[in-house]
């Protein structure tokens, strides 16, 4: 047994440090995790050994996590031993970080770690979710049907995330592109204008001497208003991630017209398709509860799902928790309850993730289609409307030469 002294994160953010006895830094490692707490740094009789992380730039997206989830699982169900698995999976990687985490882990492993504590190095890569997994695996001696499972979760946690960037991109794209395109005719044509009718002696109209108004405005305070834009993208972004902010933006996104419904869709497939897969797997209710809560994506979720997880351990069902929360549709509960009285749980809320996935693609794609002339009728009033007031005033000048 040796002495640690660690330093971590809890569930909710805050920093938590103190000295802890264990026989191995791995050992020590787990522990803290299933408490909750995600170590960042551990130290051992004044021997720092800091928990490895892909350095700045080098990353693994989801589609090569789960590439390398779904060979994994097929050499494993071949009968290949777990080291030689490793070994050939990592020569085999073209992400050369992904490949010296893949050595690594196989480095951990051949010195008598589990597989589960070897992926806990990397936590950047191999979140709470995707090791907990592992771990009941390797202890029910199913780890290439989990492996199997991990797979198809990840395969279906990207598109899903894919319907999300579809839902909220394209509204984005647009008005960026209208911001940039009026930005650039106040700035740059307006003043051209500007000067021809001031030569011309003409009288404008309104809506002209307001467009000259604004590109005069545009003009002189441009350099401020683009200081300002950006120091609001990094406030929202630091009050986002605040606890605060962040419970503050989610409600609000849940709240919008048309996108709140569908954001609520997307909430409501991850939680169901989260927990089911590691109820599925043989993840304990509370630690399964507890990873759920913490991949939701969303803090009015997260918070609703770890109500649930406080009354489940104080002896209740999730029933009753779960309709509480006023979150989850009526449909949800009434299917969770089913599943529960029946003891399939987990096949009820893969049944639902299928469902509310199909839902999302629905939604997204009668957004899109609502949308689409929404935001074409707003670049043609907007743009339109500046080009119509620089002309007006030329109109009104060829009527009086005509006459």
């Amino acid at each position: 047994m040796a002495e640690f002294e660690f330093r971590g994160t809890s569930r909710t953010g805050q920093a938590v440090t103190g000295i802890r006895v264990a026989p191995s830094r791995e050992v020590l490692d787990s522990v803290l995790r299933r408490e909750a707490i995600t170590p960042l740094r551990i130290v051992e009789k004044g021997r720092e050994i800091a928990i490895p992380r892909p350095k700045w730039g080098e990353r693994v997206s989801a589609k090569e996590l789960a590439v390398f989830t779904r060979q994994f699982s097929v050499m494993i169900d071949a009968g290949l031993p777990l080291v030689q698995c490793l070994e050939v999976l990592s020569s085999q990687q073209e992400n050369n970080a992904f490949a010296r985490m893949l050595k690594g882990v196989r480095s951990t492993v051949e010195s008598g770690s589990t597989l589960a504590n070897a992926l806990r190095k990397y936590p950047k890569v191999f979140d709470d979710l995707y090791t907990n997994m592992v771990e009941a695996g390797e202890a029910g001696g199913i780890l290439d049907a989990i492996l199997q499972r991990l797979s198809t979760y990840i395969e279906k946690a990207v598109k899903l995330k894919r319907s999300v960037q579809s839902a909220m991109i394209y509204p984005v794209a647009v008005l960026l592109i209208a911001g940039g395109v009026i930005t650039l005719l106040l700035w740059k044509v307006v003043p051209i204008f500007t000067t021809l009718f001031a030569g011309l002696g003409v009288s404008l109209p309104l809506p002209t001497r307001i467009v000259i108004a604004l590109s005069r405005f545009v003009g002189t305070f441009a350099p401020i208003i683009i200081v300002v834009l950006i120091l609001l993208g990094v406030g929202l972004r630091w009050y986002y991630g605040t606890p605060v902010g962040r419970m503050t933006l989610d409600s609000l996104i849940l709240k919008v017209p048309i996108l709140g419904i569908v954001m609520r869709k997307i909430a409501v497939a991850r939680f169901s398709r989260t927990l089911g897969t590691l109820i599925t797997s043989g993840v304990p209710m509370l630690e399964a509860m507890d990873i759920t809560a913490r991949t939701s994506g969303n803090a009015v979720i997260e918070k609703a799902v770890l109500q649930v997880r406080k009354a489940i351990e104080g002896g209740r069902t999730i029933v009753d928790p779960l309709g509480e929360t006023g979150v989850f549709p009526n449909m949800v509960v009434q299917m969770i309850g089913v599943g529960e009285q029946t003891g399939a749980l987990d096949a009820m809320l893969q049944k639902i993730a299928d469902f509310y996935e199909d839902e999302v693609d629905a939604a997204v794609g009668d957004l899109l289609t609502a949308m689409e002339p929404v935001m074409i009728v707003f670049l043609g009033v907007v743009v339109g409307g500046v080009v119509i007031s620089m002309y007006l005033p030329l109109f009104s000048l060829i009527g009086k030469l005509a006459g």
